[in-house]
């Protein structure tokens, strides 16, 4: 997880003699995590030949009528606890009207005054401690197919494998204020479905995108300014790039005495700019009205309590519990509890290096070489070369003395083809540490004498030369030698 530092989250555009703040609220679509639709039974796997996934009621045949998936009804409620929000006993269909060519119904089956779930919360770790960020509510809406204009130049092509797609559209209160607060929301929210299992967050395969929403106004203001919806953003680089063109394209018409138009906006990543798509929309120009076809859904708190109950361990207990029972800092935590792979690799670390836990050593081997070297292939913790096992084997060799840290460093690098044992690349490629400490003595002693003038140096004065000495004695073991003996032994030899 990124962690931002004070100046970053500071926000604030300055035009000649004015300070203008950025006010941002996002309407998150995450995709349910469900092998069927949210109103018939048609599958919803990624990549699957065209129009292969559509049913007479995706595609909207006359006479057929849609049936509530159960299940989706679960994960919007699972992702409801998860937020820390209300959980609405009755929510309500309604149809929203509009016309696009790959709405085969004509409207979209949606939750305008009764949302599934009401009000809510994020909390965002930054600088200066935690921030809430206020979620207005969670509805459950189907998608809409995809048209695709890249294939002949004089037509247009409707794939309806995504018409009826189940969505939780998670819109935010403007409480965010800068680009890494967008950012780390994003990823806090993706990280809590992930847990719960209701959202793979998956941003490439369009599981997980957002319609931001901007305004400005001058620092100190209360009053909100005009917002700008910029449709459809699926990406968090998007989102910043998109957020920071309009609120600075916002700014610059105000400084010239214009007027801010409520309209709906689209991003061209390629021209990095926001450009007008259509005057913004009022609930009204939708004409909702409950959709006949569907009674109210209405849930027990047998229902809700029995999911409540099955709630895993979230990111924000799971922090609190690694700060108390392994004593790492909030940092740390945070970062390790910010992805669920991440944080099950740690434990299985920290489960397999037994009663004698170095938890630092193995949280520094986890975020240092662990991580580079994923983000250099491009992997991510679940598709790790080197096992929680075998790290956990590699870390405790270093506790126990067997390797130093530097041998450490060539093992794992021996650990990366195959997921070798650390235990046998050391016995095989005799790595193991000289701890013997009359053999470091001896090895000194001829160091010593073959450098007498340095060391006559040293008790002068010089003590710099303390690492000269130091080095000539890892050189000579090959880089075996223990390096805490080494240390010890110098100093009295040298005093």
């Amino acid at each position: 997880m990124d962690v931002v530092t004070k100046e970053q989250a500071q926000y604030l555009i300055k035009r000649n003699n004015n300070e203008y703040e950025v006010v941002i609220g996002l309407e998150v679509h995450a995709q349910v995590l469900s092998e069927s639709k949210l109103f018939s039974t048609s599958p919803t796997k990624f990549g699957a030949e065209p129009n292969t996934q559509v049913s007479l009621v995706d595609a909207a045949f006359p006479g057929m009528l849609p049936v509530i998936n159960e299940f989706c009804i679960k994960q919007a409620v699972k992702t409801g606890i998860g937020l820390n929000a209300k959980i609405n006993k009755k929510s309500v269909f309604d149809r929203k009207n509009y016309f696009y060519a790959d709405l085969p119904q004509g409207y979209q089956i949606s939750q305008y005054k009764n949302p599934i779930i009401g009000e809510g919360t994020v909390i965002l770790d930054l600088p200066d401690g935690e921030k809430k960020i206020g979620i207005e509510r969670l509805h459950l809406e189907q998608d809409a197919g995809k048209s695709i204009h890249d294939i002949d130049p004089q037509n247009t092509f409707v794939d309806l494998n995504r018409s009826g797609v189940a969505l939780m559209e998670i819109v935010s209160k403007p409480d965010l204020r800068s680009l890494d607060e967008v950012n780390l929301y994003i990823k806090k929210l993706r990280s809590i479905m992930k847990y719960l299992g209701t959202c793979d967050g998956n941003m490439q395969e369009g599981s997980l995108r957002a319609d931001v929403n901007v305004s400005v106004r001058k620092k100190g203001e209360k009053k909100l300014g005009t917002r700008c919806e910029i449709k459809n953003v699926n990406s968090i680089k998007f989102m910043q790039m998109a957020i920071d063109y309009e609120a600075n394209r916002q700014v610059d018409i105000l400084e010239e005495g214009g007027k801010i138009d409520q309209e709906t906006r689209l991003f061209d990543t390629k021209k990095n700019e926001t450009r007008s798509m259509r005057s913004k929309e009022d609930a009204h120009d939708y004409r909702y009205f409950p959709d006949p076809d569907l009674l109210p859904l209405e849930v027990s708190d047998e229902f809700v309590n029995e999911l409540k109950n099955n709630i895993p361990e979230l990111p924000d207990d799971k922090k609190k519990r690694f700060i108390d029972e392994f004593k790492l800092s909030p940092y740390e935590a945070t970062i390790l509890v910010s992805d669920i792979d991440t944080a099950k690799y740690f434990e299985e670390v920290v489960a397999k290096m037994g009663k004698n836990k170095d938890m630092k050593l193995a949280v520094n081997w986890i975020t240092g070489e662990l991580f580079a070297v994923l983000n250099n292939k491009n992997l991510e913790i679940s598709q790790s070369p080197v096992s929680a096992k075998n790290l956990a084997i590699l870390v405790n060799l270093i506790k126990n003395g067997t390797i130093s840290g530097k041998i450490a460093k060539t093992v794992f690098e021996l650990m990366l083809d195959g997921d070798k044992d650390p235990q046998k690349i050391v016995e095989e490629k005799g790595l193991k540490q000289q701890s013997d400490p009359k053999a470091i003595e001896a090895l000194i002693d001829k160091i010593i004498n073959d450098n007498r003038e340095k060391a006559i140096e040293y008790k002068q004065g010089k003590e710099k030369l303390f690492g000269f000495f130091v080095g000539q004695a890892m050189k000579a073991s090959g880089g075996k030698a223990n390096p805490q003996l080494i240390n010890e032994i110098l100093k009295k030899k040298l005093q």
